[in-house]
């Protein structure tokens, strides 16, 4: 059998006990040992939940655990620097949940803490390594759109309530930071390289503060790319890839459900009502267990993590030029 790296889970978020854990759990290299929550009572509860060995009431407990390898970082945005720093000092290896960071300031900081320590350190962008998106990178690479011209992409839920830690601006919440850095990544990602300039437009809750709608474009020199997200819009999301001779639907982009095989539709544009699409359609797949085994295989062979420091520090940069150009109303650089 092959070796496994074994994690510890710094807290009992939502996103890490219903979604990334038991997909990590089915991994063929992955092997969940224990988890800390700063409530002992409730680290124990997800531990016998989910089958997790052990279970630590401070995240210094967990740290401090010489049978963990590596640390799944899901808190809320303001910790995920402070609390990988802290793992990575530890000498454990970090796969933390988008976005790395508030600031691309502390995104350098967490870079120079990885060079220090020599740790891996990445960023949980796990529809980056899923197969449709690969695909639909293939297919641009080899010509099959013609010229990648313009990329659209709506991401969008409703969630009014003041007490979520996605509705509270002091701590990294709001549309842009939660959903809109998903567009983001996957523009770079499809363009392959970084936009010259971002155009931000945003709109915030008068209550919380936080961007509840907000649009983008980005502008890559050989095309563009354009996004709303929106915190308090019904729930939805599609992107559509157009290029100068056909264009690739992508059916459910950021939330791939891991029960059911995933579409994309390739059209020349033949027949306007759609039916000139062709259907590509992947097997069953969940984007969580390949992203934590293709990190634990960056560890066990000393590879490049899929999602590096330095592309986060990208994306980074982008969030922060679109927040900027929506105070000056100007174009900005990243």
């Amino acid at each position: 059998m092959a070796q496994k790296i074994r994690w510890g889970v710094l807290s009992t978020a939502n996103i890490g006990v219903k979604k990334v854990i038991p997909a990590m759990q089915q991994g063929e290299i992955c092997e969940i040992t224990a988890i800390a929550s700063r409530d002992g009572g409730r680290a124990r509860e997800v531990a016998e939940k989910l089958a997790i060995p052990k279970a630590y009431g401070s995240y210094e407990e967990l740290l401090a655990d010489p049978e963990v390898d590596a640390i799944y970082n899901p808190l809320p945005n303001h910790l995920h620097v402070p609390w990988s720093i802290r793992a990575a000092e530890a000498g454990k290896h970090v796969l933390c949940e988008k976005p790395i960071a508030l600031t691309v300031e502390e995104t350098k900081t967490l870079i120079a803490v990885r060079d220090q320590t020599q740790v891996k350190i990445g960023e949980a962008f796990m529809v980056r390594t899923h197969p449709q998106w690969l695909r639909a990178r293939e297919l641009i690479r080899s010509g099959a759109i013609g010229e990648l011209r313009s990329v659209v992409s709506v991401f969008s839920y409703f969630n009014d309530d003041p007490n979520n830690i996605r509705n509270m601006a002091d701590i990294g919440g709001g549309g842009l930071m939660d959903i809109g850095c998903y567009p983001i990544t996957m523009a770079r990602f499809l363009f392959e390289r970084e936009p010259q300039s971002a155009l931000g437009l945003l709109d915030r809750d008068p209550l919380m503060g936080t961007d509840r709608l907000t649009s983008a474009i980005l502008n890559f020199g050989s095309g563009q790319a354009i996004f709303t997200c929106s915190t308090q819009l019904a729930a939805f999301q599609r992107m559509r890839i157009l290029g100068t001779r056909a264009h690739i639907d992508i059916e459910i982009p950021y939330n791939i459900p891991p029960d059911q095989p995933s579409r994309i539709f390739i059209d020349d544009g033949s027949q306007l009502s759609g039916q000139s699409a062709r259907v590509e359609e992947f097997p069953t797949a969940n984007q969580y267990t390949i992203q934590g085994d293709l990190f634990a295989k960056a560890i066990l062979a000393d590879s490049e993590v899929p999602v590096p420091l330095e592309n986060a520090l990208g994306n980074m940069a982008v969030i922060e030029a679109i927040f900027r150009s929506a105070e000056s109303g100007r174009w900005e650089r990243p």
